[in-house]
């Protein structure tokens, strides 16, 4: 994985016994290409931890959205039943007048 041009060590260099052992101080530069590798996975790691915190927040505001479009839907398909119940009693209103019948 490449950091710009720093890269992380493989696998194979952490564990090589050739490299230098705990014991010997790094070299400076590879102190500071250490502290530059670091820095840089502080910096993504803050970015990785914003766009997360973005994410949950649009997570919240989706959800909110669609409870409220769950209650209207609720509310549509009151009206719906309430609607076709009062057409359907309009209907035998009306066809009791056309035949003359009395409506009960």
């Amino acid at each position: 994985m490449c950091y710009g041009c720093q890269r992380l060590p493989s696998k194979a260099e952490l564990t090589d016994p050739t490299r230098r052992t705990l014991t010997s101080p790094p070299p400076p530069e590879a102190a500071t290409d250490n502290a530059v590798v670091v820095e840089n996975l502080r910096d993504r790691l803050a970015e990785t931890e914003a766009r997360l915190e973005r994410a949950r927040a649009r997570e919240a505001e989706l959800t909110r959205q669609l409870e409220e479009m769950k209650r209207f839907v609720c509310v549509m398909e009151i009206l719906e039943c309430y609607l076709k119940r009062r057409y359907r009693e309009q209907e035998v209103k009306t066809l009791a007048v056309v035949n003359g019948t009395k409506y009960v």
